[in-house]
């Protein structure tokens, strides 16, 4: 990856500036000591990367090392520039506000979100600096789409630095009920934030018509249109002499490429290997996981616990398997979250384990690519339990790698891909006794009733792919907007 004087190429040519909080890069140590950028793992790069090669664009990010000054960076016609964020910055904006506050409060209060004014000064200065950074990169009239419940703040920064550029927002998690996105002493600074932008994005409808309403009694904006569909009509809301789109655009996967991928020789003959390595086990069951507290990881722990020792399962025939990626690995609930998973795992393979065969495998490091999707390929049940998740991409990447039409997708209803994937076995976290006897049917569904439900699930997720998902909200920003 080569560096040279990207915001002089950029201004040239750029279409379309994306800014998230991390650059699509990773700062890689080589063994000689020497260090280079590699391309990092993650859904919002995975959608976005494609769009921004395809428009010649830039990305506005941090580059994932602290208090280090870093040039921007040029790789296959896709510029991107770094914001500098401190060691304190980044554990007062990023672990602490992003992370300790409004993570916990819009996933509807899972654990206790932490009000300190400390953090908030700090998010609020980091979104200015976000802000500025991108006022420097954007040429003019250009389209700037913003990213995230870290920046939520840099829309309306941005539109007072730079009035002549067309403003997105998309927000990748929930947003939450009315009620418990009120506790937020910043509450109207962050709704008058999301207003800076010409159009606001959610996964689904009911963040929207929150996010509307919001806009209308807590802000005190006019709201002229305020039903929304999930993928054809927009709220408006009236700021001054502008007016605000908001909508639900459900985002999804490069499902084709996957597909594809799952299809290769190189990874049928691993998924073959993984099955063989865990001792052709009658069934394999998959979790694939960022380690964090909503992913519901611990509610199919016991879940099987339960099971095995009701005898409904035998765990000589039936195994788990549990990749969970590392993640926020210094905030204490993640730590705590750590903790009780492998006491858990430990607990189940000294109940139900023999030497050399355990029932519960887990590994807790990023799995390559090519390895996840041979997992994926393997797995007999995918199991998908979050308390609550945006959209959760797991669960149509296994859609995606199931051409054979087997396997079974047990999903949580409290994701946004619930709402689009209705053909799985749809559960409430919560209620542990119906996780359990869903499981079961899952693993001992017909042949029949397997693959009529796989394809149905693989219609509709390789039908709205990613690049769908990518038009259908710079197509919305692009069209002309005017007051009802």
């Amino acid at each position: 990856m080569s560096s040279r004087n990207a915001r002089e190429a950029n201004l040239d040519d750029s279409q379309l500036v994306v800014v998230a909080n991390r650059l699509p890069v990773d700062l890689e140590q080589l063994p000689d000591g020497t260090t280079r950028w590699k391309r990092s793992p993650g859904g919002l790069v995975t959608a976005l990367e494609p769009v921004l090669r395809s428009n010649k664009g830039a990305w506005v990010g941090w580059p994932g090392v602290a208090d280090v000054d870093v040039e921007p960076i040029v790789e296959d016609g896709l510029s991107m520039y770094p914001v500098r964020l401190s060691a304190q910055e980044i554990a007062d904006y990023y672990e602490g506000f992003s992370n300790g506050t409004l993570w916990p409060l819009y996933h509807d209060v899972v654990v206790k979100p932490v009000y300190d004014r400390s953090w908030w000064n700090a998010y609020v200065k980091v979104n200015r600096r976000f802000a500025e950074e991108t006022a420097k990169v954007a040429r003019p009239n250009a389209t700037v789409w913003i990213q995230d419940y870290q920046l939520q703040l840099v829309p309306k920064m941005l539109r007072m630095l730079r009035p002549d550029l067309t403003i997105g927002f998309f927000q990748h998690i929930p947003f939450p009920p009315i009620e418990i996105f009120m506790q937020l002493p910043w509450r109207a600074e962050i709704v008058e934030g999301l207003l800076g932008a010409d159009l606001v994005g959610f996964h689904l409808p009911g963040g929207a018509q929150n996010f509307l309403y919001l806009a209308n009694k807590l802000a005190g904006h006019t709201v002229t249109r305020g039903q929304i569909g999930v993928r054809s009509k927009f709220g408006e809301v009236n700021v001054g002499f502008r007016v605000v789109r908001v909508g639900a655009f459900p985002i999804s996967i490069a499902s084709s490429e996957i597909d594809e991928l799952a299809k290769s020789k190189s990874v049928r003959a691993r998924a073959k290997q993984i099955r063989a390595e865990l001792g052709n086990p009658s069934r394999i069951m998959l979790g694939v996981d960022r380690l964090d507290y909503t992913k519901g990881i611990n509610i199919r722990l016991l879940a099987l616990s339960e099971l095995f020792a009701e005898g409904r399962l035998d765990p000589a025939d039936n195994v788990f398997v549990q990749l969970a990626t590392p993640s926020r690995e210094r905030v204490d609930h993640y730590m705590q979250m750590r903790d009780e998973i492998e006491r858990n795992v430990g607990r189940i393979n000294g109940d139900y384990g023999e030497v050399g065969r355990p029932v519960v495998h887990y590994i807790h490091r990023p799995i390559p690519r090519s390895e996840l999707i041979a997992f994926f390929v393997a797995a007999d049940v995918m199991l998908v339990t979050p308390v609550r998740d945006g959209m959760n991409l797991v669960a149509k990447e296994y859609v995606a790698c199931r051409s054979d039409l087997g396997g079974a997708l047990l999903l949580s209803e409290f994701t946004g891909a619930a709402m689009e994937l209705r053909q799985s076995y749809l559960v409430n976290p919560h209620d542990l006794d119906g996780v359990k006897d869903t499981l079961i049917e899952a693993l001992t569904q017909s042949k029949d009733e397997g693959r009529s439900r796989m394809r149905a699930l693989r219609r509709q997720v390789l039908t709205h792919d990613v690049d769908k998902w990518a038009k259908a909200f710079l197509g919305a920003l692009a069209l002309p907007s005017e007051k009802s």
